[in-house]
């Protein structure tokens, strides 16, 4: 996006979701003074991303239930691999709209999230602004699930719609979880059931991750190549008369 610090368009499937970052200065009251910044995220869909048309929810005068449970959860996930300390008295904000909607819309935001405040904080990160990059590793995240006693990645909606099992599931590229959300929609399910379907998810947030670097080549191969040369002090405020040139 052309104002955005950073942003990120996604594919999923027939699933389109675009991630806007911004950072601003400043932090919610309770950060106020604690040497620490913060990460908050916010998700709508556009009235016609699904098959029939939905109002908008500003019409509604406030989020749904499932917005607010989702925007929570992006939140979450990009504030786990994130150092908070390393950008203090500043927020990042995730600005996810889903355009099309095709199940995993969620899964995709969070994945979408990484890349759009990868970009922003890169910005601020190689221009000397932030004393040290505040990633301690990549999120991502996909939908797995049982369908007719098959494990199916990436569900699409009628998958989704038809699942006997599905799960939600957010990792690192390292391997770590960060949230597994789980439901037997028809019926229990075994341990072994789970984990085959966790073996799933970790493969495929395997391949996100990849695609992640992919799309921000540029500014990781910056980072390391400044992260290799060692500790760096934020960049001095300029002097006010360099600001306004010299008088005529």
């Amino acid at each position: 996006m052309k104002y955005a610090e950073g942003s990120a368009l996604i594919a999923m499937g027939d699933t389109r979701v675009l991630v806007a970052a911004t950072i601003e200065s400043r932090v919610p009251p309770f950060l106020i003074d604690s040497g620490k910044g913060w990460a908050t995220a916010e998700y709508a869909m556009l009235p016609r991303a699904t098959s029939t048309r939905s109002t908008r929810e500003v019409v509604r005068g406030r989020p749904t239930g499932r917005s607010a449970e989702i925007q929570r959860l992006i939140g979450r996930s990009v504030r786990a691999v994130l150092d908070l300390k390393a950008f203090p008295e500043r927020t990042l904000i995730l600005d996810c709209d889903v355009l099309q909607a095709d199940g995993g819309t969620r899964t995709a935001a969070i994945t979408g999230a990484y890349v759009a405040a990868a970009q922003a904080f890169g910005q601020l990160y190689l221009t000397g602004e932030l004393p040290r990059w505040p990633f301690s590793d990549q999120v991502a995240a996909i939908s797995v699930g049982l369908v007719d006693g098959v494990s199916l990645l990436d569900l699409d909606a009628p998958e989704d719609q038809s699942a006997e099992v599905d799960l939600n599931v957010v990792g690192t590229a390292t391997g770590q979880l960060v949230e597994v959300q789980g439901t037997g929609e028809s019926r229990s399910f075994h341990r072994k059931e789970l984990d085959t379907l966790m073996d799933l998810a970790l493969a495929g947030i395997a391949d996100l991750v990849r695609h992640q670097e992919s799309a921000l080549a540029d500014v990781l191969d910056g980072v390391e190549e400044v992260r290799n040369k060692g500790a760096r002090q934020p960049a001095a405020p300029m002097d006010e008369r360099e600001l306004w040139g010299k008088p005529d």
